[in-house]
Protein backbone atom coordinates (compact mmCIF):
# COMPACT_ATOMS: atom_id res chain seq x y z
CA UNK A 1 0.00 0.00 0.00
CA UNK A 2 1.18 3.58 -0.06
CA UNK A 3 0.58 6.68 -2.43
CA UNK A 4 3.41 6.05 -4.90
CA UNK A 5 3.42 9.50 -6.09
CA UNK A 6 5.38 9.12 -8.09
CA UNK A 7 5.80 5.21 -8.39
CA UNK A 8 9.84 5.22 -7.26
CA UNK A 9 12.37 2.93 -7.77
CA UNK A 10 12.38 2.41 -3.68
CA UNK A 11 8.38 1.41 -4.34
CA UNK A 12 9.69 -1.38 -7.09
CA UNK A 13 12.03 -2.64 -4.80
CA UNK A 14 9.37 -3.02 -1.94
CA UNK A 15 7.32 -4.55 -4.83
CA UNK A 16 9.78 -6.83 -6.36
CA UNK A 17 10.62 -8.46 -2.69
CA UNK A 18 6.98 -8.98 -2.02
CA UNK A 19 6.79 -10.93 -5.95
CA UNK A 20 9.97 -12.72 -4.65
CA UNK A 21 8.13 -13.82 -1.58
CA UNK A 22 4.69 -14.36 -2.56
CA UNK A 23 2.71 -16.58 -4.49
CA UNK A 24 0.36 -13.80 -5.31
CA UNK A 25 0.98 -9.47 -4.61
CA UNK A 26 -1.92 -6.99 -3.81
CA UNK A 27 -0.93 -3.26 -4.45
CA UNK A 28 -3.30 -0.95 -3.28
CA UNK A 29 -2.61 2.96 -3.81
CA UNK A 30 -4.59 6.27 -2.16
CA UNK A 31 -3.34 9.39 -1.98
CA UNK A 32 -5.81 12.22 0.22
CA UNK A 33 -4.77 14.98 -1.18
CA UNK A 34 -3.83 14.21 -4.85
CA UNK A 35 -0.08 15.26 -5.42
CA UNK A 36 0.62 17.50 -8.38
CA UNK A 37 1.21 15.22 -11.49
CA UNK A 38 0.22 12.13 -9.66
CA UNK A 39 -3.49 11.67 -10.12
CA UNK A 40 -5.58 8.28 -10.05
CA UNK A 41 -5.12 7.52 -13.33
CA UNK A 42 -1.70 8.20 -13.84
CA UNK A 43 -0.82 6.21 -10.96
CA UNK A 44 -2.87 3.05 -11.79
CA UNK A 45 -0.97 3.28 -15.25
CA UNK A 46 2.38 3.16 -13.89
CA UNK A 47 1.25 0.08 -11.33
CA UNK A 48 0.05 -1.65 -14.48
CA UNK A 49 3.51 -1.12 -16.66
CA UNK A 50 5.58 -1.46 -13.67
CA UNK A 51 3.72 -4.45 -11.86
CA UNK A 52 1.45 -6.03 -14.47
CA UNK A 53 1.63 -9.27 -12.28
CA UNK A 54 0.13 -8.21 -9.21
CA UNK A 55 -3.47 -7.16 -8.00
CA UNK A 56 -3.19 -3.65 -8.47
CA UNK A 57 -6.45 -1.64 -6.69
CA UNK A 58 -5.85 2.31 -6.80
CA UNK A 59 -8.39 3.46 -4.37
CA UNK A 60 -11.24 6.36 -5.01
CA UNK A 61 -14.74 7.27 -3.74
CA UNK A 62 -15.80 5.73 -6.82
CA UNK A 63 -13.98 2.17 -6.43
CA UNK A 64 -14.88 2.31 -2.77
CA UNK A 65 -18.82 2.92 -3.11
CA UNK A 66 -18.90 0.43 -5.26
CA UNK A 67 -17.84 -2.59 -2.90
CA UNK A 68 -20.09 -0.62 0.19
CA UNK A 69 -17.72 0.89 1.83
CA UNK A 70 -17.96 4.54 2.72
CA UNK A 71 -17.18 7.00 0.02
CA UNK A 72 -14.33 8.78 1.88
CA UNK A 73 -10.60 8.74 1.57
CA UNK A 74 -8.77 9.21 4.58
CA UNK A 75 -6.51 12.69 4.57
CA UNK A 76 -3.07 12.06 4.88
CA UNK A 77 -2.58 13.83 8.32
CA UNK A 78 -5.14 11.86 9.93
CA UNK A 79 -3.83 9.09 12.89
CA UNK A 80 -1.77 6.05 11.52
CA UNK A 81 -4.72 3.38 13.31
CA UNK A 82 -7.49 5.49 10.79
CA UNK A 83 -5.22 4.53 7.82
CA UNK A 84 -4.32 0.85 9.15
CA UNK A 85 -8.57 0.63 10.00
CA UNK A 86 -8.90 1.85 6.48
CA UNK A 87 -6.34 -0.69 4.69
CA UNK A 88 -8.60 -3.77 7.00
CA UNK A 89 -11.99 -2.83 5.63
CA UNK A 90 -10.33 -2.33 2.12
CA UNK A 91 -8.97 -5.75 2.37
CA UNK A 92 -12.32 -7.37 4.47
CA UNK A 93 -15.00 -6.13 2.84
CA UNK A 94 -13.70 -3.82 -0.48
CA UNK A 95 -11.77 -7.38 -1.65
CA UNK A 96 -12.78 -9.85 0.90
CA UNK A 97 -9.49 -11.08 0.99
CA UNK A 98 -6.91 -12.37 3.64
CA UNK A 99 -3.12 -11.80 3.52
CA UNK A 100 0.20 -13.32 4.98
CA UNK A 101 2.16 -10.34 5.12
CA UNK A 102 2.74 -6.83 4.34
CA UNK A 103 5.80 -4.90 2.82
CA UNK A 104 6.60 -1.87 3.54
CA UNK A 105 9.86 0.71 4.04
CA UNK A 106 8.03 2.71 6.41
CA UNK A 107 7.94 3.23 10.47
CA UNK A 108 4.57 2.33 10.42
CA UNK A 109 4.86 -1.51 9.15
CA UNK A 110 4.40 -3.41 12.14
CA UNK A 111 1.76 -1.55 13.68
CA UNK A 112 -0.59 -1.91 10.73
CA UNK A 113 0.82 -6.02 10.47
CA UNK A 114 -0.70 -6.27 14.31
CA UNK A 115 -3.76 -4.15 13.25
CA UNK A 116 -4.59 -6.42 10.26
CA UNK A 117 -4.00 -9.55 12.34
CA UNK A 118 -6.42 -8.40 14.83
CA UNK A 119 -8.76 -8.05 12.11
CA UNK A 120 -8.42 -10.84 9.95
CA UNK A 121 -8.94 -13.08 12.73
CA UNK A 122 -11.80 -11.66 13.19
CA UNK A 123 -12.76 -11.76 9.77
CA UNK A 124 -11.76 -14.76 8.81
CA UNK A 125 -11.50 -17.43 11.95
CA UNK A 126 -8.20 -19.62 11.68
CA UNK A 127 -6.01 -16.95 10.37
CA UNK A 128 -1.97 -17.45 11.50
CA UNK A 129 -1.60 -13.40 11.55
CA UNK A 130 0.17 -10.96 9.09
CA UNK A 131 4.26 -10.61 9.32
CA UNK A 132 5.70 -7.31 8.46
CA UNK A 133 8.76 -7.31 6.03
CA UNK A 134 10.54 -4.24 6.05
CA UNK A 135 12.62 -3.69 3.02
CA UNK A 136 15.15 -0.81 3.11
CA UNK A 137 13.79 1.54 5.94
CA UNK A 138 16.66 3.91 6.00
CA UNK A 139 16.64 4.47 2.36
CA UNK A 140 20.49 3.47 1.85
CA UNK A 141 19.32 1.32 -1.43
CA UNK A 142 17.21 4.45 -3.02
CA UNK A 143 17.87 7.57 -1.36
CA UNK A 144 14.84 9.49 -2.67
CA UNK A 145 11.31 10.45 -1.51
CA UNK A 146 8.24 11.74 -3.44
CA UNK A 147 8.18 14.95 -2.42
CA UNK A 148 11.79 15.57 -3.70
CA UNK A 149 11.16 13.81 -7.03
CA UNK A 150 7.38 15.77 -7.66
CA UNK A 151 10.24 19.19 -6.54
CA UNK A 152 12.85 18.30 -9.67
CA UNK A 153 11.97 15.23 -11.57
CA UNK A 154 14.80 15.58 -13.77
CA UNK A 155 17.33 15.89 -11.39
CA UNK A 156 16.24 12.29 -9.90
CA UNK A 157 15.25 10.72 -12.97
CA UNK A 158 17.66 7.83 -12.61
CA UNK A 159 15.15 7.26 -9.55
CA UNK A 160 11.94 6.78 -12.17
CA UNK A 161 11.55 4.69 -14.75
CA UNK A 162 10.84 5.80 -18.04
CA UNK A 163 7.52 6.08 -18.45
CA UNK A 164 6.87 7.63 -15.06
CA UNK A 165 9.53 10.26 -16.02
CA UNK A 166 7.74 10.60 -19.10
CA UNK A 167 4.53 11.60 -17.39
CA UNK A 168 6.04 13.82 -14.76
CA UNK A 169 7.73 16.15 -17.20
CA UNK A 170 5.50 19.61 -17.64
CA UNK A 171 4.49 20.40 -21.09
CA UNK A 172 3.91 23.66 -22.37
CA UNK A 173 1.32 23.75 -24.99
CA UNK A 174 0.70 26.09 -27.91
CA UNK A 175 -2.49 26.96 -28.78
CA UNK A 176 -4.14 29.42 -31.26
CA UNK A 177 -5.61 29.38 -34.47
CA UNK A 178 -3.55 29.42 -37.89
CA UNK A 179 -1.17 30.69 -38.84
CA UNK A 180 -0.39 32.45 -34.98
CA UNK A 181 3.42 31.29 -35.35
CA UNK A 182 2.88 28.44 -32.95
CA UNK A 183 5.39 26.49 -34.85
CA UNK A 184 8.08 28.64 -34.79
CA UNK A 185 7.15 29.35 -31.72
CA UNK A 186 7.92 25.25 -30.44
CA UNK A 187 11.10 24.97 -32.09
CA UNK A 188 12.55 28.98 -30.60
CA UNK A 189 11.39 27.57 -27.34
CA UNK A 190 12.41 24.43 -27.19
CA UNK A 191 16.20 25.88 -28.17
CA UNK A 192 16.08 28.75 -25.11
CA UNK A 193 15.04 25.64 -22.53
CA UNK A 194 17.62 23.09 -24.22
CA UNK A 195 14.83 20.67 -24.54
CA UNK A 196 12.77 18.80 -27.57
CA UNK A 197 9.42 19.11 -28.86
CA UNK A 198 6.73 17.74 -30.06
CA UNK A 199 5.69 18.83 -33.95
CA UNK A 200 1.80 19.19 -35.05
CA UNK A 201 1.32 15.76 -36.66
CA UNK A 202 -1.79 16.59 -38.37
CA UNK A 203 -0.43 19.09 -40.52
CA UNK A 204 1.95 16.06 -41.90
CA UNK A 205 -1.12 13.67 -42.15
CA UNK A 206 -3.04 16.50 -43.74
CA UNK A 207 -0.24 16.61 -46.51
CA UNK A 208 -0.17 13.47 -46.95
CA UNK A 209 -4.02 12.81 -47.60
CA UNK A 210 -4.21 15.09 -50.20
CA UNK A 211 -5.72 17.84 -47.88
CA UNK A 212 -9.23 15.34 -47.50
CA UNK A 213 -9.59 14.59 -44.11
CA UNK A 214 -12.58 12.03 -42.63
CA UNK A 215 -13.95 12.52 -39.08
CA UNK A 216 -11.39 8.65 -38.50
CA UNK A 217 -8.33 11.03 -39.57
CA UNK A 218 -8.82 13.37 -36.69
CA UNK A 219 -8.99 10.81 -33.88
CA UNK A 220 -5.96 8.69 -35.54
CA UNK A 221 -4.35 12.50 -35.56
CA UNK A 222 -5.47 12.98 -32.20
CA UNK A 223 -4.12 9.93 -30.95
CA UNK A 224 -0.62 9.85 -32.65
CA UNK A 225 -0.08 13.19 -31.08
CA UNK A 226 -0.23 11.73 -28.01
CA UNK A 227 1.92 8.99 -28.74
CA UNK A 228 4.38 11.24 -30.24
CA UNK A 229 4.27 13.63 -27.02
CA UNK A 230 4.74 10.59 -24.91
CA UNK A 231 8.27 9.45 -26.61
CA UNK A 232 9.83 12.75 -27.00
CA UNK A 233 8.92 13.09 -23.10
CA UNK A 234 11.31 10.43 -22.35
CA UNK A 235 14.13 12.76 -23.91
CA UNK A 236 13.03 16.36 -22.50
CA UNK A 237 15.10 18.68 -19.92
CA UNK A 238 12.71 19.51 -17.72
CA UNK A 239 9.91 21.13 -19.82
CA UNK A 240 8.50 19.27 -23.17
CA UNK A 241 7.32 22.18 -25.80
CA UNK A 242 3.95 20.49 -27.35
CA UNK A 243 2.95 22.51 -31.05
CA UNK A 244 -0.79 21.77 -30.29
CA UNK A 245 -2.66 18.58 -28.83
CA UNK A 246 -6.15 17.00 -28.99
CA UNK A 247 -8.24 20.18 -28.31
CA UNK A 248 -7.13 21.99 -31.21
CA UNK A 249 -7.73 18.24 -33.49
CA UNK A 250 -11.40 18.67 -31.34
CA UNK A 251 -11.51 21.79 -32.45
CA UNK A 252 -10.84 21.42 -36.26
CA UNK A 253 -13.90 18.70 -35.83
CA UNK A 254 -16.32 20.53 -34.53
CA UNK A 255 -15.73 23.30 -37.20
CA UNK A 256 -15.45 20.64 -40.34
CA UNK A 257 -18.59 17.84 -38.86
CA UNK A 258 -20.27 19.91 -36.69
CA UNK A 259 -19.45 17.61 -34.04
CA UNK A 260 -16.84 16.00 -31.64
CA UNK A 261 -16.91 11.88 -31.76
CA UNK A 262 -16.82 11.20 -27.79
CA UNK A 263 -13.35 9.05 -27.90
CA UNK A 264 -12.17 12.59 -29.83
CA UNK A 265 -13.98 14.47 -27.17
CA UNK A 266 -11.98 12.06 -24.22
CA UNK A 267 -8.72 12.40 -25.69
CA UNK A 268 -9.33 16.60 -26.13
CA UNK A 269 -10.14 16.96 -22.11
CA UNK A 270 -7.34 14.78 -21.22
CA UNK A 271 -5.18 16.95 -23.15
CA UNK A 272 -6.30 20.30 -22.03
CA UNK A 273 -5.88 18.85 -18.39
CA UNK A 274 -2.30 17.62 -19.56
CA UNK A 275 -1.55 20.89 -20.46
CA UNK A 276 0.55 22.25 -17.62
CA UNK A 277 1.58 25.43 -19.28
CA UNK A 278 -1.12 26.16 -22.35
CA UNK A 279 0.07 29.79 -24.13
CA UNK A 280 -2.09 31.04 -26.46
CA UNK A 281 -0.75 32.49 -29.47
CA UNK A 282 -1.51 36.13 -30.69
CA UNK A 283 -3.45 36.56 -34.05
CA UNK A 284 -1.83 40.04 -34.85
CA UNK A 285 1.15 38.15 -37.09
CA UNK A 286 -0.06 38.87 -40.94
CA UNK A 287 -2.14 35.04 -41.89
CA UNK A 288 0.02 33.04 -44.54
CA UNK A 289 -1.29 30.85 -46.47
CA UNK A 290 0.85 27.68 -46.89
CA UNK A 291 -1.93 25.46 -48.55
CA UNK A 292 -3.28 23.95 -45.66
CA UNK A 293 -4.96 26.75 -43.75
CA UNK A 294 -8.23 28.18 -44.23
CA UNK A 295 -8.03 31.79 -43.80
CA UNK A 296 -8.29 35.02 -41.26
CA UNK A 297 -11.63 34.87 -40.67
CA UNK A 298 -11.28 31.50 -39.61
CA UNK A 299 -8.54 31.34 -37.53
CA UNK A 300 -10.34 34.34 -35.56
CA UNK A 301 -13.15 31.77 -35.06
CA UNK A 302 -10.44 29.14 -33.93
CA UNK A 303 -8.96 31.91 -31.31
CA UNK A 304 -12.44 32.91 -29.83
CA UNK A 305 -12.74 28.73 -29.50
CA UNK A 306 -9.78 28.44 -27.81
CA UNK A 307 -10.19 31.58 -25.26
CA UNK A 308 -13.69 30.31 -24.37
CA UNK A 309 -12.57 26.83 -23.90
CA UNK A 310 -10.04 27.37 -21.43
CA UNK A 311 -11.50 29.85 -19.75
CA UNK A 312 -14.71 27.64 -19.20
CA UNK A 313 -12.43 25.03 -17.60
CA UNK A 314 -10.88 27.97 -15.22
CA UNK A 315 -7.61 27.10 -16.42
CA UNK A 316 -4.90 29.76 -16.01
CA UNK A 317 -2.89 30.79 -19.60
CA UNK A 318 -0.33 32.82 -21.08
CA UNK A 319 -1.22 35.08 -24.01
CA UNK A 320 2.11 36.09 -25.97
CA UNK A 321 2.24 38.47 -28.91
CA UNK A 322 5.04 40.68 -30.37
CA UNK A 323 8.11 38.70 -32.32
CA UNK A 324 9.11 35.15 -31.70
CA UNK A 325 12.04 36.73 -29.53
CA UNK A 326 9.26 38.78 -27.51
CA UNK A 327 7.39 35.24 -27.22
CA UNK A 328 9.87 33.17 -25.78
CA UNK A 329 10.88 36.08 -23.27
CA UNK A 330 7.53 35.75 -22.30
CA UNK A 331 7.02 32.40 -21.58
CA UNK A 332 10.33 32.28 -20.18
CA UNK A 333 9.33 35.05 -17.32
CA UNK A 334 6.04 33.15 -16.95
CA UNK A 335 7.63 29.76 -16.27
CA UNK A 336 10.28 31.86 -13.67
CA UNK A 337 7.35 33.17 -11.77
Amino acid sequence: MGKFSPLHRGHEAVLERARSDCAEVVVLSWSNPLKPGCDDARRRAWLEARCPDALRHVIDAEWLAARGLAPRLPHEDEPDAVQQHFTADLLITGLGLDVDAVFTSEAYGEALARTLSTRLAEAFPGHGGVAHVEVDRARLQVPVSGTALRADPYALRHFLAPEVYADLVPRIVLLGGESTGKTTLAAALAAALDTVWVPEFGRTHFIERGGVLDEADLLHIARTQRAHERAAALNARRYLVCDTNALTTSLYADAGFGRVEPALRQLADEALHRADYPVLCGTELPFEQDGTRVDAAFRDRQQAAYEEVLTRAGRPFLRVSGSIDARVAQVLRWLER
